[in-house]
């Protein structure tokens, strides 16, 4: 009997999300307009206000799956190089050179440091201009355990900023709200001259996601 239950529960879960994919502007909108997720408008909305891209420049994007951050970049910025990663696979992106696997180990971090040509010397500056992060952990529903998760990778994906921009660099990241995030924040804005906390239009209003905006890093 419990397993009908969890089955039942299931369905109507999963009939819960295409209904809300249906009835979801931005799913409509990126499907007309060639994006692979509705996500896109997130760094489309976020660029649009803060104007961090531009054309020629070298951009990570972890947590990239299924592409379409990488997408908008070099749909509108096509001079740029963009390097992503992602556990999952993605359908391969002119000017995007890809790698699927964990960030958070050696063999990814590795894998940035030949592709960007990062000097093995943390005082040197970096090469990278803008660090893009949507990484998200597999949520299990408590909400402790998922920001304690998300932190993990938000401050991982920190460290490698430092370690990758360039002087007036741009960091953009995901991040939950409440918990430690107040604490993380203080550090970052004392490496960059302007950080946004935000949360874009696109971001589902029943979602605990918000982005940090971080402009102008100087170390």
């Amino acid at each position: 009997m419990k397993i009908l239950n969890k089955k039942i529960a299931a369905h109507k879960s999963s009939v819960a999300w295409l209904q809300r994919q249906a009835a979801d502007p931005y799913v409509a909108r990126a499907h007309r307009d060639g994006y692979r997720a509705r996500a896109a408008y997130k760094l489309i909305e976020m660029d649009e206000r803060f104007h961090f891209l531009k054309n020629g420049q070298v951009v990570v994007d972890l947590g990239a799956a299924p592409g379409s951050w990488s997408q908008y970049v070099m749909r509108t910025y096509p001079r740029s190089r963009v390097f992503a990663m992602d556990l999952l696979e993605i359908t391969p992106i002119n000017g995007v050179e890809f790698y699927q696997g964990d960030f958070t180990t050696d063999a990814a971090l590795e894998w940035l440091v030949q592709k960007l040509n990062l000097p093995t010397d943390a005082a040197q500056n970096g090469t990278v201009d803008v660090v893009l992060s949507d990484m998200a952990p597999n949520t299990v529903g408590h909400k402790k355990t998922d920001h304690l998760r998300q932190m993990v990778l938000l401050e991982y994906a920190f460290d490698f900023a430092q370690r990758a921009l360039k002087r007036g660099g741009v960091f953009v990241a995901k991040s939950f709200t409440g918990g430690t995030t107040g604490e993380l924040i203080k550090q970052i804005k004392s490496k960059f001259d302007t950080v946004h906390h935000i949360k874009p239009p696109a971001s589902r209003k029943d979602s605990v996601e918000m982005f940090i905006v971080a402009i102008g890093y100087h170390g």
